[in-house]
């Protein structure tokens, strides 16, 4: 999610510590019917000076991008190159080299994704800018759990991608909150010592972050309370036909029945987290008091490099448009690559939950991170913990929601019931998140502490088993048991009829 932009306003001019609303009310001064009607008009910030489509222009503005930092990661197109050519030529003999490509490739596109949804955001009116920035900010981690949701098949070896999607909600959440906050408290303080931040801005995002935990929690907590009251397997022996094992004395609470449970809180949970998602949106875009707008308002203004950055060449509105489409074309197409080879870099020694924790996360939000880390180096730091703190809301509360209904419509049994492992460090990150926020300072230490516990987090996923050996709080261990007591009955059935 981007932070809220300010239209070139200076904090300055507004009264009684207030800011203008983000969705604009109708004024009735009389000298408005003097005014040339405009669809509407361009701020400063986003006016290019020309209109169309310019092809030098518009590879200049590419090149040089948001920040430095952001102009070097182009020297990475040259990747998606290579991605697509090992997917038709390579695929087969060389997967794990077609997966390596097309994660590189990744980055750079990302990158072009987001600069191109900031640009056309800053011709936009300041509701509709939002609206593109939160769109265009988390489309690559949407299209990534649609296209892993898209591919689940349980019933294959290998194709089942719930674990890997819930894996990737909680490390997009864990990625942004210990590794990019890191990073930017890391080089804010080896630039400016100490860097101080709005307490409003820390004690929201921690607040709606544990009302998404919250929420993402609860259909774990209710299977781990219930499960050990379910006795019975229900194991399908041929199409159509069940067989109820009993394990010890139960009445009707099965495990089918608990996991069908844990299915619909899932979903209603999912519907009461979007909800709450749009209710935030509306409350930043319509509220005389914007909770986050005075306040990064102030740090942009405070930016070092502001004057360079309003001077930089823009992208016309065709130009910006086209460049959504490209990068959006190639965003989508590198996903599929990647996900039609995670089965291969799982047989290769990947484990499940280090793909999703870790791998996914770190180049789905890439640019959402070089974008922070660039904030944190000039010093607005309010906006740089906005970028942390923003995608991390966003994933809990709408995208990692939103894939379990889009399974819901597909047929696909796609649950919000985590791992108690991975919810253990959903909460405990929020809780070392929110001790270092509380005093409303940041120094290099307190960010390398916090990429230290990204690092050992990372080591434990590593080798934290993959769910169909090893599961502790999900129905992978009763489908072991469906199999292997169904292999028993059938070996019994050919040992009687002698079939």
């Amino acid at each position: 999610m981007a932070a809220p932009r300010t239209n070139g306003i200076n904090p300055a001019e507004a009264t009684n510590n207030e800011t203008a609303p983000l969705i604009p009310h109708h004024s009735h001064d009389h000298n408005h019917h003097h005014r040339t009607p405009t669809l509407f008009p361009i701020p400063h910030e986003g006016e290019s000076g020309r209109t169309g489509f310019h092809p030098s222009h518009f590879f200049l503005v590419l090149w040089r991008s948001s920040s430095p930092i952001s102009s070097f990661v182009n020297l990475l197109f040259p990747f998606v190159i290579a991605a697509f050519i090992s997917r038709i030529f390579f695929s087969h003999s060389h997967p794990l080299w077609t997966f390596a490509l097309s994660y590189i490739g990744m980055i750079p596109s990302a990158n072009l994704l987001g600069f191109a949804g900031q640009e056309l955001a800053r011709k936009m009116p300041k509701v509709a800018g939002i609206l593109i920035e939160t769109t265009f900010g988390s489309i690559v981690e949407i299209i990534l759990f649609v296209v892993l949701i898209i591919n689940h098949d349980d019933k294959e070896e290998g194709g089942n991608m719930v674990p890997i999607i819930q894996a990737a909600i909680l490390g997009s959440i864990l990625t942004n909150l210990l590794l990019c906050l890191g990073v930017c408290f890391f080089v804010g303080g080896i630039r400016h010592v100490s860097q101080r931040f709005h307490a409003i801005v820390s004690e929201v995002g921690s607040g709606l972050l544990l009302v998404a935990a919250f929420g993402l929690l609860i259909p774990s907590a209710f299977y781990s309370a219930l499960k050990s009251e379910a006795k019975t397997v229900e194991v399908v022996i041929g199409e159509g036909v069940k067989v109820v094992v009993p394990l010890e004395h139960s009445d009707d609470f099965t495990l089918g029945k608990l996991e069908d449970d844990v299915l619909q809180i899932s979903r209603a949970t999912s519907v009461a987290l979007i909800l709450s998602f749009f209710m935030y949106i509306w409350y930043c875009a319509s509220s005389q008091h914007s909770i986050f707008d005075e306040v990064i308002e102030a740090d942009e203004h405070r930016d070092a490099d502001r004057e360079a950055d309003m001077e930089k060449p823009k992208f016309t509105a065709t130009e910006a448009v086209i460049a959504l489409l490209l990068s959006l074309a190639c965003v989508t197409a590198l996903l599929i690559f990647l996900v039609d080879e995670i089965e291969h870099v799982v047989h290769s020694g990947v484990p499940d939950q280090f793909l999703g924790l870790i791998l996914l996360p770190l180049v789905e939000k890439a640019a959402e991170h070089l974008t922070a880390i660039d904030e944190a180096w000039d010093g607005v730091i309010n906006v740089a913990l906005y970028h942390c703190l923003g995608p991390s809301i966003q994933t809990a509360l709408f995208n990692g929601p939103l894939v379990v209904i889009v399974g819901w419509t597909l047929g696909k049994p796609m649950d919000l019931n985590f791992e108690i492992f991975m919810i253990g460090l959903l909460v405990l990150s929020i809780l070392v998140i929110s001790n270092f926020l509380r005093d409303g300072e940041s120094n290099w230490l307190e960010g390398a502490l916090l990429v230290i516990v990204y690092a050992i987090t990372a080591i434990a996923c590593w080798y934290y088993p993959n769910p169909d050996v090893a599961s502790s709080n999900s129905l992978q261990q009763l489908k072991l048991i469906n199999r292997t007591v169904a292999n028993a009955i059938e070996g019994l059935r050919q040992a009687f009829t002698g079939v």
